[in-house]
């Protein structure tokens, strides 16, 4: 069996190399650098080792004539939104039409689509518009199916061999063919949805729900505020009943979590239905870059001085800079006259500036600032302890831990303290 995975970033990738020690699998993307370095044995997700890498058997190729004729063909490109957040299906559709010019339909291949979308893309859309390409029949000379990515960037316990895949095929025996494959590959086990259409459905509201309950710690985080209470001592509290669920505040960005509510909030639009919690909880999550920011700034005392902001990246101890919310504290910041630093030891600087507009500094904790932000908590930077820390800060200045990272109470005397 030739599987060929489309897209080899932090979904495709960690895929496509669980696959290639089971079947003939072949990894496509159109990015002539990603190919070279995965080529070379380097990932720059640091989502699979080198090593591992070096010895999978896995190809890796940017020509789909490499591709051609396979049995089985996975999706798993980007779904962003627009700039006013609109579901941008370009990229799956760019996709879908490598996928086209790629069939044979004497083999009855079957398209497998992981990107998360709103319910019906995958057959409505994607199908229809292979049908359009081709001249197949959906259904007859080529299938459909859908089994929704569950990759957490950095996560080391729920990797794709090891957590529940949920698939759905146009047809039982489509659907049995799903299993068959990801059942090769995790040791999760497969959980068959009743349609693809329902398991689209599953995979945008995993998000949602996420993105809903954060949105509900950052307003309690708010109102705490203005009590002087400290919301993290309210949720551990709190957090003794047994059916508390353990969210907490912070910045909302990635590929995902500040991304998926608005496709099914689009469809629900499309409908006829106002999808207001969702939507309150995006409004919520955007503002809170500009809360931090505004937070920050009175913590200082409301006067324009230099600002060390640690952690660029959208999550801890990973390098994604994806939709990161930092770059929005970082700008609110500078809105009220700042001068900012930021440092990031895992992002790569070339593809920051790239995508962010903003230079990573390589000596910034060797400075001294009246403000040191943790905005992202690495790993590198818990074990500098709470002191180095400390130390970066002119007498009199704010120790901001965005997360309560540090678990500290109180500033160290001479200095204050500032967390959400």
């Amino acid at each position: 069996m030739k599987i060929v995975v489309l897209g080899l970033g932090y979904v495709g990738l960690p895929l496509a190399v669980a696959l290639a020690d089971k079947f003939d699998t072949w990894g496509l993307d159109i990015d002539p650098s990603r190919i070279s370095e995965l080529q070379e044995g380097h990932d720059r997700t640091a989502e699979i080792e080198s090593a591992r890498l070096k010895a999978s058997p896995l190809h890796i190729t940017g020509a789909e004539d490499d591709c051609a004729a396979a049995d089985v063909y996975i999706v798993t490109v980007p779904t962003p939104v627009d700039q006013n957040n609109v579901p941008d299906l370009r990229p799956i559709l760019s996709a879908t039409r490598s996928v086209a010019a790629m069939l044979s339909a004497d083999r009855k291949p079957i398209i497998v689509y992981e990107s998360t979308v709103y319910p019906g893309v995958t057959e409505e859309i994607c199908g229809t518009e292979i049908e359009r390409l081709t001249g197949l029949r959906c259904g007859e000379d080529f299938f459909l199916g859908y089994s929704p990515e569950r990759i957490n960037p950095g996560d080391r316990e729920h990797t794709v061999d090891k957590i529940t895949k949920v698939i759905a095929g146009q047809t039982p025996a489509v659907t049995d063919k799903l299993a068959e494959i990801y059942g090769a590959v995790t040791s999760g086990g497969t959980f068959r949805a009743a349609s693809i259409k329902v398991a689209e459905a599953a995979k945008v509201i995993e998000n949602t729900q996420r993105d809903v309950n954060i949105a509900l710690m950052n307003e309690i985080a708010q109102i705490f505020a203005k009590m002087d209470i400290s919301v993290w001592d309210v949720l551990a509290a709190a957090g003794t009943k047994w059916n508390f669920l353990p969210f907490q505040p912070g910045l909302v960005g990635g590929h995902c979590i500040g991304v998926d509510p608005y496709y099914l909030s689009f469809r629900a639009e499309q409908l006829g239905h106002n999808p207001a919690l969702i939507l309150a909880g995006r409004s919520t999550n955007d503002g809170m870059a500009r809360y931090v920011a505004d937070s920050v700034h009175r913590a200082v005392g409301e006067t324009a001085g230099s600002i060390l902001v640690l952690g660029l990246t959208f999550k801890e101890n990973v390098p994604d800079l994806r939709n990161s919310k930092v770059t929005d504290l970082v700008a609110g910041l500078k809105a009220h006259g700042h001068t900012v630093v930021v440092h990031d030891p895992l992002a790569d600087a070339h593809h920051a500036e790239e995508e962010t507009g903003l230079s990573l500094s390589s000596d910034a904790l060797q400075g001294k600032y009246d403000a040191v932000v943790l905005a992202v908590p690495h790993q590198q930077y818990l074990e500098l302890g709470e002191e180095a820390l400390w130390d970066m800060l002119r007498t009199g200045g704010t120790l901001c831990d965005l997360k309560d990272a540090l678990r500290l109470r109180t500033a160290k005397p001479g200095f204050s303290l500032w967390s959400l």
